[in-house]
């Protein structure tokens, strides 16, 4: 099947890691659709990996994959966009990089911040001023008369 698939400078998937499964494409079509493998079925073990990808990053693609992760840690993508059995294959194999590539930055700790005392001021003066507003809307009373 097609070659290793490199990631970044750093880290490339062994092409013998991925494995392909091809199957007939379902929904509209007609004969191309019944006669034709066009389907593509990309699979790669993860737990078995040689793939120089780190723990952290790795942790990350395991939440990132999702449904698509077996509880036996292989990873499936299945592409049946197009309507060639090769642009099925260019698909799954750029959308298991896009994958990888999204898991691999480490994510920024979020850091908690204040309310300003003016954000609390103008949030009080808004405050009042619809109160105010609402105020205007009341029944007028009468002196009593």
């Amino acid at each position: 099947m097609p070659d290793d698939l490199p990631i970044n400078e750093a880290i490339t998937v062994p092409g013998d890691e991925l494995s392909y499964r091809f199957t007939t494409s379902g929904g509209p079509g007609g004969q191309n659709v019944n006669k034709v493998h066009t389907r593509v079925e990309l699979r790669w073990i993860l737990d078995t990996t040689s793939a120089p990808i780190p723990h952290d990053a790795m942790q990350r693609l395991r939440g990132a994959a999702g449904r698509r992760l077996s509880s036996e840690g292989v990873l499936l993508l299945v592409s049946d966009r197009h309507r060639t059995q090769l642009r099925n294959i260019g698909d799954a194999r750029e959308r298991l990089v896009e994958l990888i590539r999204g898991a691999l930055p480490r994510p920024k700790p979020r850091r908690k911040t204040k309310v300003s005392r003016a954000a609390k001021k103008r949030r009080v003066k808004a405050k009042r001023q619809r109160s105010e507003v609402k105020k205007g809307r009341a029944r007028v009373r009468g002196d009593g008369s």
